[in-house]
C-alpha cells in the first residue's frame, strides 16, 4: 500500500510539473522530455525554472533526489551483504567483520562506478540502465521466484512461515499471487517487453555502436540467464535418472526449520503417544496385579 502510494504520488508530482512545461512551450508531453536521466536532470530542473520561487522548488527538487538514491542504496546494499553474510557466517559473523566487508564494498562499487561522473559517462550510464537494470530481467525472475514460492516450495507452507514470523495467518489473495496471478502477469508483461524492445539511443538521435549493444546484451543476460543455467547444471551433474533428478530439484529441502505450529503439531503428537504408552503399560501392570 505504502509503495502504490507513493507510486501515485510521484505520478502526480512529475506529470503535473511536464504537462506545465509543455504548456508553457506549446508542445505536448512527449516532445518534452524522455524517460531517463534526462527528464531528472535537464528537463524536470528546467521546468522548475519557469515556475514561481524557482530556487525553494529546486532545492526541493534536488534534495528529493539525494534522498532517493540514498534509500535505494541502503536497500542494495543490506540486502548484498546479508547474502555473503549468511553464505559465510562462521567467517563474517564475528565482531567488526560485517562492518569491514561493507566498506570494502562500497568502495569497490565507488572506485568501479568513477566512469559514470566522466565526460561521456552518461553514455555509459544509460546503457547501465537500459540493459542491466532493466525491469525485463526482474520479471524474468520474478517468474521463476513465483513459481518456486506458490508450486515448489508450497503456499501453503509460505503462509506458514508468515504466521510463524507477524503472528498472523496470511489472507487467501496471497495464496492466489503466489501460485497464478504473479507467474501469469509477469511473464506476460515480459514476452511484450521483449515483442515491444527498441534498441537504446541517447537523446533521440544518438545510436550505439554494436559493440556497445552486445555489452548491454551481455550484461542483461548475466542475471536472467543464473536460474536456468543453474537448474542446468544441477541436472547434469546429479545423480540418478533424470527423472529423479528432477523431482529432488523440484522438492524442498528436507531439514528446514519447523515453524511454531508444526512444532506444536509434533509435542501434541509426541504426548498423546507417551500418553498411550502410559496407558497401556498401566492395563497391562493391572491384568498383572490381578493375576
Amino acid at each position: 500500500m505504502l509503495n502504490s502510494s507513493t507510486s501515485l504520488v510521484a505520478g502526480f508530482a512529475v506529470f503535473s510539473v511536464l504537462g506545465f512545461m509543455a504548456d508553457q512551450q506549446g508542445a505536448t508531453v512527449e516532445d518534452v522530455a524522455e524517460s531517463g536521466p534526462g527528464l531528472a536532470f535537464i528537463a524536470y530542473p528546467q521546468a522548475v525554472a519557469m515556475m514561481p520561487l524557482p530556487q525553494l522548488w529546486s532545492v526541493c527538487f534536488f534534495i528529493m533526489i539525494i534522498l532517493l538514491g540514498l534509500d535505494t542504496q541502503f536497500v542494495m546494499m543490506e540486502v548484498i551483504i546479508t547474502t555473503v553474510t549468511d553464505l559465510f557466517p562462521a567467517t563474517l559473523r564475528r565482531a567488526g567483520r560485517r562492518e569491514l566487508l561493507l566498506l570494502l564494498f562500497c568502495l569497490f562499487c565507488f572506485f568501479s562506478q568513477m566512469v559514470m561522473v566522466t565526460e561521456g559517462g552518461m553514455y555509459v550510464f544509460q546503457l547501465f540502465d537500459f540493459y542491466a537494470c532493466n525491469g525485463t530481467c526482474i520479471l524474468f525472475l520474478a517468474v521463476f521466484q513465483s513459481l518456486a514460492i506458490g508450486w515448489i516450495y508450497g503456499a501453503e507452507k509460505m503462509c506458514g512461515i508468515v504466521e510463524d514470523m507477524t503472528g498472523s495467518y496470511p489472507n487467501f489473495i496471497f495464496k492466489l499471487c503466489w501460485k497464478y496471478l504473479t507467474p501469469i502477469v509477469s511473464m506476460v508483461t515480459f514476452i511484450c517487453s521483449l515483442v515491444k524492445y527498441q534498441p537504446l539511443t541517447f537523446n533521440r538521435w544518438y545510436v550505439y555502436p554494436n559493440w556497445a549493444y552486445g555489452l548491454g546484451w551481455a550484461m542483461a543476460l548475466s542475471s536472467i540467464l543464473l536460474v536456468p543455467v543453474w537448474a542446468l547444471v544441477q541436472l547434469w551433474t546429479g545423480r540418478r535418472n533424470l527423472k529423479q533428478r528432477w523431482l529432488q530439484l523440484c522438492t524442498p529441502a528436507a531439514n528446514l526449520p519447523l515453524t511454531r505450529r508444526q512444532r506444536a503439531e509434533i509435542r501434541e503428537m509426541t504426548s498423546a503417544a507417551e500418553t498411550e504408552g502410559l496407558m497401556i503399560n498401566n492395563t497391562e501392570q493391572h491384568k498383572q496385579t490381578q493375576q
